[in-house]
Order: structure tokens, then C-alpha cells, then sequence
């Protein structure tokens, strides 16, 4: 009896041990103090833009008449134009150094709580691969902009912040490949869905951010794990 009970002590350690050594290999080769508050935060963000982007695009049809198909080209028109679309590319920028600006904020928070450097080596390699399909995007999205193919932006924009964050995902905590799995659909289906921009925007940066914050928070942050 004393055997069997020492057997099964030492099956336990080494149980534990197992864990922990799995636990320090995650730690070392993935980021995993990203927040569920970051994406929830980042989702309000962006149905505030696609709010905020609709009035001043509301603004601009009133201003014009019902916009560009019922309006000739004119100096009054373009300078209308030429406004909105500057408007419309600072709302983008604010909005997206917000969302940065509380990721940064909340994942430091939960950094200095689980003990583990916010600027270490797997964090440099999430950065570099979610940031490198988003560069692409941008050139992509640029060029869009120059042959006035506006109607495809935020189709763009999805697919791209979607790769992004599957090619990130193995850096990183493993569901947030879900989320970029979405984003890819939902930016190809609206490719088929020309004048859908806004709502496409604040189903993907919106809603979709917000349900897996809540998901990331109720799995890891609620319960103060760092798990994968």
C-alpha cells in the first residue's frame, strides 16, 4: 500500500512538473498577456468610427444633394469630396491609435501582473508577423485610393487585418486565428456586397472584436490564467 501511494505521489509531481515545464516553453516562444479587454475595448472603437464615418458621409450627401450619382463634377463638389475623404482617412487614424493605444495599456496591465516582459522576443516576432499582411494591405488599400475604387476599401481592409492576425496567431494565443478566419470571410463575402462598406466595417472591427474580448476574458483573464 505505501508503494502504491508513493507511485501515485510521484506520478503527480511529475504530472506537475510536466506542466510547468510546458507552461515556461508557451512563455518563451508566445505572447500570451494579450487582454480580452484589448479587443473588447478595440471592438467599441470601431462601431464608434463606422458611426461616426456614416454621419459625416450622411453630412455629404445632404451637403450635395444625394452625392456623386446625382450631382455633376464641379468645384463645389470636389472640394466637398476631396473634405470627406480627408475627414473620413483621420477618423480611421484616430481610431486606430486608439484601439492601439488601450491594447498597449491593458496587455501591459496584465504583463505586470503575470510577471512576463511586454517587449520580449515572442512579442517582437507577433508584432512583425501581424504587421507585415497589414503593410501589404495598406500599399493595397493606397492604390485602391488612387483609382478612386473606394467601394473596395473596407472589403480590403478585412481581408488583409484577417491574414494579419493568422499569421500572427502562432505567436500568440491560439483562438485569435478564429478571429482572423472571420475576417477573411466576412471581407470576401463583401466583395460581392458593393455598398456595404460601413456595415462590413462594424460587423468586423466592431462586433467580431467584441464577442472574442468577451470569449478571451471569460476564458483566461476572468479566471487570471496565462494560458493558451
Amino acid at each position: 500500500m505505501y508503494f502504491k501511494v508513493l507511485y501515485m505521489n510521484t506520478s503527480e509531481q511529475n504530472l506537475e512538473a510536466l506542466k510547468d515545464i510546458r507552461s515556461m516553453m508557451e512563455r518563451s516562444s508566445r505572447f500570451i498577456s494579450l487582454s480580452g479587454r484589448s479587443g473588447i475595448s478595440a471592438g467599441i472603437f470601431g462601431l464608434a468610427g463606422a458611426w461616426l464615418a456614416d454621419y459625416k458621409i450622411s453630412q455629404f450627401r445632404e451637403a450635395t444633394g444625394g452625392g456623386a450619382a446625382q450631382m455633376p463634377e464641379g468645384s463645389f463638389f470636389s472640394e466637398r469630396l476631396l473634405t470627406l475623404q480627408a475627414d473620413l482617412i483621420k477618423l480611421a487614424v484616430c481610431i486606430f491609435v486608439l484601439a492601439c493605444f488601450t491594447a498597449f495599456l491593458f496587455t501591459w496591465q496584465k504583463s505586470k501582473r503575470s510577471g512576463m516582459a511586454i517587449w520580449g522576443s515572442s512579442a517582437q516576432r507577433l508584432l512583425w508577423n501581424t504587421l507585415l499582411p497589414m503593410i501589404a494591405g495598406g500599399l493595397v488599400i493606397l492604390r485602391l485610393m488612387e483609382m478612386e475604387q473606394y467601394i473596395l476599401i473596407a472589403p480590403v481592409c478585412l481581408i488583409f487585418y484577417g491574414l494579419g492576425l493568422i499569421n500572427g496567431s502562432k505567436y500568440t494565443l491560439g483562438e485569435i486565428r478564429y478571429l482572423g478566419y472571420l475576417e477573411v470571410i466576412l471581407g470576401v463575402a463583401g466583395l460581392w456586397m458593393p455598398g456595404q462598406g460601413l456595415l462590413l466595417w462594424a460587423a468586423g472591427f466592431g462586433l467580431l472584436h467584441i464577442i472574442y474580448g468577451t470569449a478571451m476574458w471569460w476564458k483566461y483573464d476572468r479566471k487570471g490564467k496565462s494560458e493558451a
